[in-house]
């Protein structure tokens, strides 16, 4: 069999844009979904560059073991030393936040003060131990925004908590986080290839929106730590030039410390100017209008680097 590059997914919808980058490029590729099946472990790979685009909001698409899947997968592609975009370390780092702040702190990257509560009946007692007037709660393995919640109080979190809206944690962890206030309603998500810094985008949350920023990905409940006015409208996404600030290097080392090539992270500004990292995203998506104002294409640049690691 020739090599080729093998693409490990579980969501069609978020794939097709690489895909149609790989066919202009007219490289050899095939897509592997990871949902359920069989694995042979007593088989062999074939030959060829993989690269994981494991979701940790898999579940919320009927697909509940598809990291569990694609774990295994992984480690059959690494016993038989294939090489692998966004390995097993980059799938644990997607579906736990608590994985990824420990590995961000442990670079001496900042994030939001952070506890975990593990069962339904810790999140209260947990929010009383942070101690902060104003809080967030979200899934440790999550995606897409689910549980994150803005309370202002630990009696609205108990009501949330004991009423019929509350979204259990696929884990059962759910994090209690400091909740930062931005002077001007936006986030910034940084995007890497190759483990180098390719463009930053800025995210209009004004209006509420998924994080993701794919085609695809339709606007919802605001759930981004921030909940300033906009000045003036917007696009909700938008390419940034000339921004490369001091952390990206601490960005790049912590990519490199933990074999990640792919990856878009997020930050958010406080109304003192502090910067804080809230979300690793390992499969990272891209906007094409904002692309296409800034004439830039993620996909097309991951294409390449997929063909490179192909032929190297």
């Amino acid at each position: 069999m020739s090599p080729k590059i093998h693409v490990l997914h579980e969501n069609n919808e978020w794939t097709i844009h690489l895909q149609s980058r790989l066919e202009e490029l007219n490289l050899p590729f095939e897509l592997w979904h990871i949902d359920e099946g069989m694995l042979d472990l007593t088989g062999e790979p074939p030959p060829g560059v993989f690269y994981s685009r494991m979701s940790a909001s898999s579940h919320t698409r009927g697909h509940r073991y598809a990291p569990e899947y694609a774990e295994a997968v992984l480690a059959w592609l690494q016993r038989h030393e294939r090489k692998v975009i966004n390995g097993s370390r980059a799938l644990r780092l997607e579906v736990s936040k608590v994985n990824q702040y420990m590995a961000l702190n442990k670079v001496g990257i900042a994030t939001p003060k952070t506890l975990a509560a593990v069962g339904k009946n810790h999140i209260v007692e947990t929010a009383k131990r942070l101690g902060m007037e104003s809080f967030i709660t979200k899934h440790n393995r999550a995606g897409k925004g689910q549980g994150v919640k803005l309370f202002h109080s630990i009696d609205a979190l108990q009501a949330y908590v004991d009423g019929p809206d509350f979204e259990e944690p696929i884990d059962g962890i759910t994090l209690i986080q400091q909740y930062i206030k931005a002077p001007t309603p936006h986030i910034i998500r940084h995007e890497f290839i190759d483990g180098k810094f390719f463009y930053a985008v800025k995210v209009d949350t004004s209006e509420g929106f998924e994080l993701c920023p794919a085609d695809a990905c339709a606007v919802d409940d605001l759930f981004c730590p921030t909940d300033g006015e906009a000045d003036s409208p917007k696009a909700m996404f938008e390419i940034l030039s000339g921004y490369r600030p001091d952390f990206i290097d601490q960005y790049e080392k912590f990519l490199q410390e933990n074999g990640v090539q792919v990856a878009g992270i997020e930050a958010i500004w406080d109304e003192q100017g502090n910067s804080y990292t809230y979300d690793v995203n390992t499969n990272t998506n891209y906007n094409s209008d904002a692309e296409a104002a800034a004439e830039k294409y993620a996909m097309l640049e991951l294409a390449r680097y997929l063909e490179k690691e192909l032929n190297s």
